[in-house]
């Protein structure tokens, strides 16, 4: 077998704990900020919609580099494995660099475009930490890239080190910047610049190693393949958009949720930050079937392929299960941390329910398994499916249940967990049906 037990607890250890710091630590810098007051968290806030819509962008491209990295190092080829990583690189920080351009020219009229007129302290504040955030979008994209093509390596060890640095420095960098230079909102995007700067500084100097199965020579010459190219972005360009499209269904329905009140407001926010605890042995095994199925296409080994895809979802399954099993208990101890009013607290625990039995039943074959699909190329697939499952169910039903039916807050998250299944449905057919066997990338 391509993948011991062995290999597959060294891939994915390290992928859930970064994943689960990816949660603790992006709380605890929301508790560190709000000292500052309102206006800076609302800043912030404003900025984060944005930012997600960007930062995707290096996310997808980063599954590309990805998936064409891991079938190259399938194929045994190490040398156009370390060209497809340059090129990844290369291309991810000059795109960075454009968007921070961009941002840096018309960050207060995307802010007003976006949001409207919003109070002067609020946009002030999220105009600040919007331009001195942007600057670090290209080293953002190093570190993106960096950590797809160690992962594609097996190698899940050095993402999780240089994320762990990148958070202390983060963490840190606000407790020195907010508490005892009192520079607030400026303070937290400095932290943030320097975190991600030296991240994308390490990446790449722990991928001019020889020793490493890819590597990098001659950094300093792009030496761009239009063949290379074109198969980082056939799946690049439809993750991207795909995931684009996700976030912008976000923004509609969290537009939604706003009507409803302040109530549905902050339980909304509750029940989300509880949940994203959920998605955590998911979103690990997502990436790591990234690597895995990845490097078994480029073996154009089909059998082991599903063997793997059918092993990491029972993974994804049991962990989920047991993760969302003990949500399900302590949703009411954990919603308590939060002291909202009693009505607040009854509306969580209710989407807490709900939510937890969804995810444990629902959520690994519309987020996992169609990460089997891109490593193997069928990333316009998945990206038709998830596209028309968003809009139909997650924003439109979300609409007609949440506000139209009277179900409010219960409603939207209904609609969402009814685009889980409708993507269920068509991945499952989809793998099935052996069509992901007829895809080409490299």
């Amino acid at each position: 077998m391509r993948f011991s037990n062995r290999d597959i607890a060294r891939l994915l250890i390290p992928l859930v704990i970064e994943q689960l710091l990816l949660v603790l630590v992006g709380m605890a810098d929301t508790v560190m900020v709000s000292t500052v007051g309102e206006a800076a968290v609302s800043g912030i806030s404003l900025v984060d919609q944005i930012s997600v819509l960007l930062i995707q962008v290096f996310s997808a491209l980063a599954t590309g580099g990805a998936v064409v990295v891991s079938q190259y190092i399938g194929r045994s080829d190490r040398q156009n494995a370390s060209r497809a990583a340059k090129q990844l690189l290369w291309l991810a920080m000059l795109l960075a660099f454009l968007v921070m351009m961009f941002v840096l020219a018309f960050n207060l009229q995307m802010l007003r475009f976006i949001f409207g007129s919003v109070e002067n302290d609020v946009m002030q504040s999220a105009q600040t930490y919007f331009w001195i955030t942007a600057i670090s979008y290209p080293f953002l994209g190093l570190y993106n890239g960096g950590a797809a093509v160690f992962r594609a390596m097996n190698n899940s060890r050095i993402s999780l080190f240089v994320s762990l640095l990148m958070n202390i420095i983060n963490i840190g960098g606000n407790a020195i910047l907010i508490y005892v230079f009192n520079i607030g909102v400026a303070g937290a995007a400095i932290s943030t610049l320097c975190a991600r700067a030296a991240a994308g500084v390490i990446m790449v100097v722990m991928l001019l190693n020889k020793n490493n199965t890819v590597f990098l020579t001659k950094l300093h010459k792009p030496q761009f393949s239009k063949k290379m190219l074109g198969s980082i972005l056939s799946v690049a360009v439809p993750t991207g958009l795909e995931g684009g499209m996700f976030q912008v269904g976000k923004l509609l329905t969290g537009r939604l949720v706003a009507s409803f009140g302040t109530m549905s407001i902050a339980a909304n926010a509750i029940c989300g930050n509880i949940a994203s605890f959920s998605n955590v042995p998911g979103a690990a095994i997502g990436l790591s079937m990234v690597t895995v199925i990845g490097q078994c296409i480029g073996a154009k080994d089909y059998k082991q392929a599903q063997y793997y895809t059918r092993k990491l979802m029972t993974i994804a399954y049991v962990g989920m299960g047991a993760l969302n099993a003990v949500l399900l208990f302590t949703s009411p101890t954990l919603i308590a941390f939060f002291h909202v009013s009693t009505e607040t607290a009854a509306l969580c625990e209710t989407i807490m329910i709900y939510s937890c039995i969804c995810t444990a039943i629902a959520w690994v074959p519309s987020f996992v398994l169609p990460n089997m699909l891109r490593a193997t190329g069928d990333a316009k697939y998945t990206m038709g499916v998830s596209m028309a499952s968003m809009w139909l169910c997650r924003v439109v039903l979300a609409y007609v249940l949440g506000q139209y039916m009277n179900m409010g807050l219960l409603g939207v998250w209904v609609a969402m967990t009814l685009d889980w299944v409708f993507r269920d449905i068509f991945f499952i057919i989809r793998y099935f049906s052996g069509k992901w066997k007829n895809a080409r990338v490299i």
